[in-house]
C-alpha cells in the first residue's frame, strides 16, 4: 500500500493509541460529575487543556472540544453570526473555502445575511485592497482559510489580521486544519480557529474551535454546562487528552519534517513534469504537503480508482466534498473547466518515502498508458 491521502486523515501515531487506550481503562469517571472520579477526569482535561494552550501560545484564549474541524467551522460561523446579528449581517470570505464552511453560508445566506467574496490574484492569493474594499459596518465576520485543501494555498493571515484589528466589530476567523502540525503561524491577530486530531496522526473524533476569551457565542448544542457553556454533552477526556498529545508530537521537529516534504515535493514535480499531458496546478504559496496536478484527457475519478486498483491512494478533491463535481478551488484557480475535472491531490508526509513516490511515478505512467 503506498498512501497520499494525509491530508483526508492521517494514520494514528502509535503512542496516541496507546495513551488514549491507558486513558479509557485508568480515568472511568464522567468529567461533569463531582464525585472524585469525576474530578480526576476533569483535572485530566484541564492538563490537556492548558497544553494546547502553551503549545499554540494562546494563553488569553478558550478551547472548545468538538467532534471535527466541520463542527468547529459551524459553531464558529453560526455561533458568531447569531450572537451578534444585532450588529449587522455581512461576512466576508474567499472562493477557496472547505465545504463546511461555505455550506454554512449558504444556510445563513437563507435566513438573512449576506456574503461578499474577496478577490484573489492568479496564484490564489487574497487582494488585501479588495478585503478592505469589501469591509463595511455592518461586517461582523471574515473567515478565510489558512492552506486550502485541495491545492495547499498559504494565505497571509497575519496580515490579514493586521488590517482587521482596525474593524473593532469584525471578527476574525481562520479554518486552521490544514496548517496545525504542518507550518507555525502568529495567531495573535485571529479571533477564532479551528482545527483537528486526525488531521495530525490523531484520533478521528475530537477537534477543536479556540476562540479568545473576550467572545461570546451562540451554541450549537445546548444541554447544561461542560467544559465550556459552548458546547453541552459529556466530555470525552481521553479523546481531550489524546488530542494534546498528537498536537505535542506534531509540533515537535515541525521545521525539520517541513523540509524533508519540501524536497519530496520538488523531486515528484521533477518526476511529473517528465510524462506529457500532466499540469501542476498547486504554485510556490502553497505548502509542500499538498500537489495538486491535472492529467489531460483522465477523469479525475477514473484516474484515482485505477491508482486504487493498484494500492496507491490518492484523492480527487477535499474528503468531504461531493464526489460528482468538480474541484471548485482548482476551477477557481485555472479558470479551466476540464483542468478541474481532471485534477487530483497528493498528499505527502514526514512518513512517505523516495520509493513510493517512485513506485506511484512507475504505475501512474504504466495507467496513463492504458487509459489513453
Amino acid at each position: 500500500m503506498i498512501y497520499l491521502d494525509y491530508s483526508a486523515t492521517t494514520p494514528v501515531n502509535e503512542s496516541v493509541l496507546f495513551s488514549f487506550n491507558a486513558l479509557n481503562l485508568e480515568f472511568i469517571g464522567n468529567a461533569n460529575s463531582n464525585h472524585l472520579l469525576g474530578i480526576n477526569a476533569n483535572n485530566l482535561i484541564n492538563g490537556a487543556t492548558k497544553q494546547i494552550k502553551n503549545l499554540l501560545k494562546i494563553d488569553n484564549c478558550d478551547v472548545i472540544y468538538t467532534s471535527s474541524s466541520s463542527e468547529a467551522n459551524n459553531l464558529a460561523l453560526k455561533g458568531i453570526c447569531l450572537k451578534y446579528q444585532n450588529r449587522g449581517k455581512h461576512i466576508i470570505t474567499t472562493k477557496f473555502e472547505h465545504s463546511s464552511i461555505n455550506e454554512v453560508l449558504k444556510y445563513l445566506e437563507n435566513i438573512g445575511f449576506s456574503v461578499s467574496y474577496v478577490e484573489s490574484d492568479s496564484n490564489g492569493l487574497i487582494n488585501i485592497d479588495n478585503l478592505k474594499s469589501l469591509l463595511r459596518e455592518d461586517t461582523i465576520l471574515v473567515t478565510i482559510n489558512h492552506i486550502n485543501s485541495e491545492i495547499g494555498i498559504k494565505q497571509n493571515i497575519e496580515e490579514i489580521g493586521e488590517l482587521l484589528k482596525n474593524y473593532s466589530k469584525c471578527f476574525f476567523h481562520v479554518d486552521m486544519t490544514q496548517s496545525i502540525g504542518k507550518v507555525s503561524t502568529n495567531l495573535e491577530n485571529v479571533d477564532l480557529f479551528s482545527f483537528s486530531a486526525h488531521k495530525i496522526y490523531g484520533l478521528k473524533g475530537i477537534a477543536a474551535l479556540v476562540k479568545k476569551k473576550k467572545i461570546m457565542l451562540e451554541p450549537l448544542i445546548h444541554g447544561g454546562n461542560s467544559t465550556t457553556i459552548y458546547r453541552s454533552g459529556t466530555p470525552a477526556h481521553p479523546l481531550i487528552a489524546s488530542l494534546a498529545k498528537a498536537l505535542r508530537l506534531s509540533i515537535t521537529d515541525l521545521d525539520k519534517n517541513y523540509q524533508y516534504v519540501q524536497k519530496l515535493n520538488l523531486y515528484l514535480q521533477d518526476k511529473l513534469k517528465e510524462i506529457t499531458g500532466i499540469f501542476i496546478n498547486s504554485n510556490e504559496y502553497c505548502i509542500p504537503h499538498i500537489l495538486n496536478i491535472s492529467v489531460s484527457g483522465v477523469k479525475s475519478e477514473t484516474l484515482m480508482r485505477a491508482l486504487s486498483d493498484e494500492g496507491i491512494f490518492v484523492s480527487t478533491k477535499s474528503a468531504c466534498s461531493d464526489e460528482n463535481s468538480y474541484s471548485e478551488s482548482v476551477y477557481n484557480l485555472t479558470h479551466d473547466l476540464e483542468r478541474s475535472k481532471e485534477s487530483i491531490r497528493i498528499n505527502l508526509s514526514y512518513l512517505t518515502t523516495y520509493e513510493e513516490l517512485n513506485k506511484f511515478i512507475e504505475t501512474l505512467k504504466e495507467i496513463l498508458t492504458k487509459l489513453r
